[in-house]
């Protein structure tokens, strides 16, 4: 059975685009995140004993290898077909082995080393600006939604949000420009709050070097915003993991 008609069987569609839950025209980056966020649902090691787990794992590693090689994605888009004989898409191949070797694990020092980098950057400010539009101005879900973003950021992310509007880069929008003070002070709350149940684990568990105070403030924010962190990690993962394909000639392996 080709790529497509198995496409089809585990995942209800025959579009390799469909199947990432991208469009046709997404950069090569959005399908690098995509296929990161659609197969770390059933990654072998999250999942051992499902069979069918692993084969929709394989499979997406399939679409992922298509849709990241011009020449392979010019025929599908061109023509609506997949070469099944291509090296690529090997039925020897491990695609667990390809998975690592697209997606290394990030360690709290990559993310130590990430945060210091990125606040402050023209991409953070561009991220920032797009959050914005997106949430139409809502500060709390760009709170929630920022990375590496604390309390204590927020001036300083509002400052830039507010330069966009004077220059006319961005929309005003109601919900930043007429925010109202009881809003800001229930976030303010919450982040209170937040902070001192951070601070009360870091005492408990005897953590106190920088190292330690962000693995203590991972598992805090794991427990109370579950899905956006994951989300951070996510995209630190499949964003700033190495850039470069593997090769072709990878160590085959049966899966």
């Amino acid at each position: 059975m080709g790529l497509l008609e198995r496409c089809q069987e585990l995942f209800k569609t025959s579009s390799l685009y469909e199947v990432l839950n991208i469009s046709k025209e997404a950069a090569e980056a959005e399908i690098r995140r995509s296929y990161y966020k659609v197969s770390l649902k059933v990654h072998p090691d999250r999942a051992p004993d499902d069979p069918l787990a692993t084969e929709k794992f394989q499979v997406l590693g399939k679409v992922y290898a298509v849709l990241s090689d011009k020449e392979q994605k010019a025929i599908y888009d061109e023509q609506g077909v997949v070469d099944e004989e291509s090296d690529g898409l090997s039925q020897d191949r491990n695609w667990t082995e390809y998975w690592r070797l697209l997606f290394p694990k990030i360690t709290v020092q990559d993310i130590i080393d990430f945060e210091e980098k990125y606040k402050g950057s023209e991409e953070e400010q561009q991220d920032v600006l797009n959050i914005y539009t997106q949430h139409e101005g809502d500060m709390d879900a760009i709170a929630e939604s920022v990375m590496c973003y604390t309390q204590e950021d927020e001036p300083r992310i509002r400052s830039i949000i507010q330069a966009a509007i004077d220059s006319g880069e961005v929309e005003a929008f109601p919900a930043f420009t007429q925010e109202a003070d009881k809003k800001k002070r229930t976030r303010r709350k919450r982040a209170d709050r937040e902070r001192k149940e951070a601070e009360q684990m870091q005492k408990e568990l005897g953590l106190g070097d920088k190292e330690d105070s962000l693995m203590m403030m991972i598992q805090q924010k794991q427990s109370s915003r579950e899905q956006n962190f994951n989300s951070f990690l996510s995209d630190l993962e499949a964003k700033y993991s190495k850039k470069s394909a593997p090769s072709k000639k990878t160590k085959k392996g049966k899966k």
